[in-house]
């Protein structure tokens, strides 16, 4: 049975694949469209977990209304993704260049031609495919790590396709010296893209994410700290015909520490340039999975307010503490104030009730 489902799914993708790339333009992203605008109004499994994805982001003021009006412009980017890579094979390198907008493309330019190799981590936002060609094109190819699909018939069609508009992908599992070869483009003073927000290998880093626990891949902050190579977070967002990309500073490692908390202080800012990034475009963050600790596992990832709260429980006690030993010690010094003076010193004699002695 799971046979038969995985050939139904690869030839549901390579029908589509054949078929849309040759409808007339219009018709191919008007039909993309109205599967979006059904598939929310649905509003199934993916498009609920999208939407308390989205509540994260779009913070605890955002009303329900809100929070739907986003994902249905989600969900419409995200089928608009799909038709671009289902077309991207047709588009002209013209094409390819003239949509596609890189605010600080300089950077990365004058980073390359330095000789030193770049890693540009992404989120899941925009259409990573269309940047990829687009940087593969720039940048003479690149190196990038793809997690394998199932059915397997469709990881090989998607390989043949990445492979075709100028990437060089390694298997993220069941493949041989995936981050040495990795090392060996970056070295060589090539580029690295990883889309980065989502840990898939059970080895990722936490950091703080809208507020709660997730765990980010350490790949592009590892090899960023092992070559010498720059790192530069990017975030992607659509536009009226065309795709926007910005390039961030690049994230330098910090001076002091062993590689772990290099690597989790890296991670970290990672983390914080795509939640910018993320927050300025949340209609574009293709995030239907879930994501936080807290969502996979409650009992590994407590909620923000619980942390707070045993933080406050903590400072609390240490507080009391502080206060109980001030005024011990005010207590003993009272008491040692207090006590009767010595038999030498000589008493006064008393008065009589007159005043008189």
């Amino acid at each position: 049975m799971t046979d038969l489902k995985d050939e139904l799914t690869y030839r549901a993708y390579a029908a589509g694949w054949a078929v849309v790339r040759w409808l007339p333009e219009r018709t191919a992203y008007g039909l993309f469209r109205l599967v979006a605008d059904r598939t929310w109004r649905k509003r199934g499994k993916s498009v609920q977990r999208l939407e308390s994805n989205l509540a994260r982001v779009l913070g605890p003021d955002a009303t329900q209304e809100q929070i739907r009006a986003v994902s249905k412009q989600g969900m419409r980017n995200y089928m608009r993704y799909y038709c671009d890579t289902f077309r991207l094979e047709t588009w002209s390198m013209e094409r390819i260049d003239d949509t596609f907008s890189v605010e600080n493309e300089q950077l990365l330019r004058d980073t390359l031609a330095s000789g030193r190799g770049v890693v540009l981590a992404l989120p899941h936002m925009g259409n990573w495919d269309h940047a990829g060609a687009w940087a593969a094109v720039m940048s003479d190819g690149f190196t990038t790590v793809a997690e394998r699909l199932k059915p397997e018939k469709l990881y090989e069609r998607f390989l043949r396709f990445r492979e075709s508009i100028g990437m060089e992908v390694l298997p993220l599992t069941g493949g041989a010296g995936t981050f040495a070869g990795l090392i060996r483009r970056l070295k060589s003073g090539g580029l690295v893209c990883l889309v980065a927000e989502r840990d898939l290998t059970e080895r990722g880093v936490p950091v703080e994410f809208f507020g709660e626990t997730t765990k980010l891949p350490a790949g592009p902050a590892a090899l960023a700290i092992a070559t010498g190579a720059a790192l530069f977070p990017v975030t992607l967002w659509y536009g009226e015909g065309r795709q926007y990309a910005k390039i961030w500073p690049e994230l330098v490692p910090p001076a002091e520490g062993g590689k772990p908390e290099k690597t989790a202080q890296l991670c970290q800012r990672l983390a914080d340039a795509f939640a910018e990034g993320i927050a300025d475009h949340p209609a574009d963050w293709h995030m239907l999975q879930r994501l936080w600790l807290v969502d996979l596992d409650p009992a590994r990832a407590p909620k923000a307010e619980t942390e707070a709260k045993a933080k406050a429980e903590t400072e609390a006690k240490a507080k009391a503490k502080t206060e109980a030993e001030t005024e011990a010690k005010a207590k003993a010094k009272a008491e040692t104030e207090a006590e009767p003076k010595s038999e030498s010193e000589p008493e006064p004699a008393p008065s009589s009730p007159d005043g008189a002695r």
